[in-house]
């Protein structure tokens, strides 16, 4: 059965651009194409559509409001289409807090009118995996603190790395809240475009006890910080006379993405006085699994989101099946398995094993 997709958009030229895109593919059914919510929502009763596309911006109904709507009374898979402004970053980071599954950046007029490829693919994957996940309802994140009983100068030595790609921008959220101010650095590639990096660092800072910020170049990793790699640039760690430092590389996309996990795990192996603590959340493909291997047969430390957690379990099952992982945790125990095990110290790299259960 092909998957059925419902495009609201206010733009005509848009809902002809993405018709046209997606009846390229056989698996893929374009039911129906709506000018705005009002319309959409009598189509989405009517055809019953497996995924919508969404513009954030509309002039009768903005999205959010849409979404807020459609998630309480009849939740399905979601991907938001956004402009990669501020502005944007904001809205579609909302949005998916509210349940959209995944966004995809608005083609440009120049692109549009040119070669579609890239964009058609992304799409196209993007609904693919949309039309596979199930939505649930949410459940508030209280953001209780998991105590933690390391000295800072044992943090001092201590660097917690994460990776993540789609759901991982709340997936991050719910793991940091619960981190308290005292919690050794952490290092994040989310795969995330320019400008959204920032916002997102933005948000996490105003709800988090640690600090967050964007990483910089050569900004000093110290204990209680949480740094953001930017939107098109990869993240590496690297030593600076005593201290560790943010290094922002402008190299080729690797695994298909910019910033990547693989290359920030990577250049932690480098790091031999220090003990990593590598986390691989929910994500789609397979970004990070080898350098979580590498840190693994290194000594460290390695976790992996279980899949009934998972929004998507492509780069945590990668890992899985590399058996790249020392132990996988449901979402809601990730800090906790975490910080105990930095608080215990690592002696030995441990076999593999499942803390789904409360840790």
């Amino acid at each position: 059965m092909p998957i059925k997709v419902l495009i609201v958009d206010d733009s005509k030229l848009v809902r002809q651009i993405l018709t046209e895109v997606l009846t390229q593919f056989p698996d893929i059914e374009v039911v129906g194409a709506a000018d705005g919510p009002f319309e959409a929502r009598e189509m989405i009763k009517e055809l019953k559509p497996d995924v919508l596309t969404l513009d954030v911006e509309m002039p009768q109904m903005d999205g959010i409001t849409f979404l807020k709507n459609l998630m309480r009374l009849r939740p399905m898979p979601v991907v938001m289409l956004s402009t990669l402004t501020e502005k944007g970053a904001d809205i579609t980071l909302q949005a998916l807090e509210l349940g959209a599954v995944d966004f995809i950046a608005k083609p440009k007029s120049e692109t549009l009118m040119g070669n579609l490829s890239a964009f058609n693919n992304a799409l196209y994957n993007k609904i693919k995996f949309a039309a596979r996940v199930r939505i649930q309802s949410k459940t508030p994140n209280t953001g209780k603190q998991v105590p933690f009983k390391g000295d800072a100068s044992q943090c001092q030595k201590t660097l917690i790395a994460m990776g993540a790609s789609t759901g991982g921008t709340e997936a991050l959220r719910d793991v940091l809240m619960t981190m308290p101010a005292n919690s050794p650095a952490v290092v994040i590639t989310q795969h995330i475009p320019e400008n959204f990096s920032r916002r997102f660092a933005k948000r996490l800072d105003g709800r988090c006890n640690m600090t967050i910020q964007e990483a910089s170049q050569d900004l000093e990793i110290k204990h209680g910080n949480v740094y953001i790699a930017r939107g098109g640039l990869h993240l590496q760690v690297k030593l600076k006379g005593n201290k560790l430092v943010c290094h922002l590389d402008d190299s080729e996309p690797v695994n298909r993405h910019k910033p990547s996990v693989d290359v920030m795990f990577e250049s932690l192996i480098k790091l031999n006085d220090f003990k990593i603590y590598s986390v691989l959340l929910t994500g789609m493909g397979a970004d990070g699994a080898k350098g979580m291997l590498s840190l693994k047969q290194h000594g460290h430390y390695s976790l992996i989101q279980d899949e009934q957690s998972s929004l998507i379990w492509g780069m945590p099952g990668k890992a899985f099946e590399l058996n790249a992982h020392c132990v996988q945790s449901s979402l809601e125990n990730v800090s906790e398995t975490l910080l105990n095990r930095i608080s215990q110290g690592m002696t030995r790299t441990p076999r593999s094993r499942n803390v789904s259960a409360k840790a």
